[in-house]
């Protein structure tokens, strides 16, 4: 998993069935510092996440997991919406 910040949307009428119903956004991955590190997917929504707003991503097959389907062919999944950041120690 990682922090992202939602930069866009994609709208696509032609798609796989199992993307049938999904919100799908741009997310711009943020370093430990949350700065973007210029690095750029497109992660299916599952929480209800706005532009500018910071996210929590998960990858890989877990993304998979985030709805009642899990057949699909979601790689990145928007599974929180931050509501703050805590660094503890000098980075």
């Amino acid at each position: 998993m990682y922090l992202a910040t939602v930069i866009g949307t994609v709208v696509a009428t032609s798609k796989d069935q199992s993307l049938t119903g999904k919100k799908l956004l741009i997310v711009a991955r943020l370093s430990e510092k949350l700065k973007p590190t210029g690095e750029t997917e497109i992660a299916a929504d599952s929480v209800g996440a706005g532009n500018g707003e910071t996210v929590i991503v998960s990858q890989g097959s877990s993304a998979r997991f985030t709805g009642p389907a899990h057949e699909t062919v979601i790689d990145s999944s928007i599974v929180g919406i931050v509501d703050s950041v805590e660094i503890v120690g000098n980075l």
